[in-house]
């Protein structure tokens, strides 16, 4: 894609943002847009965001099992960035009004405590520079209507992040097994899947290891204080206003995220 193909995609979605209208499919618009290209187009937004006064908190790791991956037709996960404004606190209600289509997943939040910086980093350099885990809800969300998304879309779209919830209980890493780490997911008391670990790459510092060597050749280091988020344990389940959504992890703890309900009209 042209400079000025990958500016007006860019502009598009944060249109759909702004007006909170989804768009179709930019893959509908650019049949040949490649992987390359939307990485782009992430990139602009991102930088657009950055302008706004937002800062880099994280990143999001997608597509991390097979069968997503099948179902996107690739072989590896996605990335996408996690800014400041995407972060709420767990019990306390917040507005979903800005949010088009919804959708929520269970995961092992890691919270890093020194640097990485690929390629070359392994297992070991990983489990090093994590901190702490502590259980998360993520929200995801399309700029694209219906969810009729690309892999080109969903990388554009900064992969469909929108979203975070951390727990409040950290957890070493020598303290468990992430592979075997379990979670059952309830929305509105409602048991709605149950996870383990090892859904995410066979492990989720798999999932790590994989992002930091990935954003290495890009002069990009995950730094100290980061939250990288490896994917989801389950499948994501649609929310709306007044949901209440508890993922219970056993050891790990539990954590809660609480959407406020729709405000009555005036």
């Amino acid at each position: 894609m042209e400079a000025e193909a990958i500016s007006h995609a860019a502009g598009k979605l944060r249109d759909a943002y702004r007006t909170r209208v989804p768009m179709d499919p930019i893959i509908d618009e650019f049949p040949d847009a490649d992987i390359t290209d939307a990485y782009r187009i992430q990139q602009e937004q991102v930088r657009h965001w950055l302008a706004g006064g937002a800062t880099i908190k994280g990143h999001k790791v997608g597509l991390s099992s097979l069968a997503m991956q099948r179902q996107m037709g690739v072989h590896q996960p996605d990335y996408g960035h996690l800014l400041s404004d995407m972060f709420h606190l767990e019990h306390l209600p917040f507005d979903v009004g800005g949010f088009l289509q919804p959708r929520i997943e269970p995961e092992i939040a890691f919270v890093l405590g020194g640097e990485l910086r690929g390629p070359g980093v392994t297992v070991a350099d990983a489990m090093r520079a994590v901190e702490f885990v502590v259980p998360a809800l993520e929200i995801v969300d399309s700029r694209i209507t219906d969810w009729r998304i690309s892999i080109v879309d969903t990388i554009a779209d900064n992969a469909s992040s929108s979203g975070v919830v951390l727990g409040s209980k950290p957890t070493r890493l020598d303290a468990l097994d992430l592979r075997t780490a379990g979670c059952t997911f309830h929305i509105n008391g409602e048991l709605r899947a149950t996870g383990a670990g090892g859904a995410v790459l066979g492990s989720p510092i798999n999932a790590l290891v994989w992002l930091a060597n990935t954003l290495g050749p890009l002069d990009i280091a995950l730094e100290p204080g980061h939250v990288v988020l490896p994917g989801s344990m389950t499948r994501a389940a649609p929310v709306a206003a007044g949901d209440t959504v508890v993922s219970d992890m056993g050891a790990l703890g539990s954590v809660t995220a609480v959407l406020a309900p729709e405000a009555a009209p005036q």
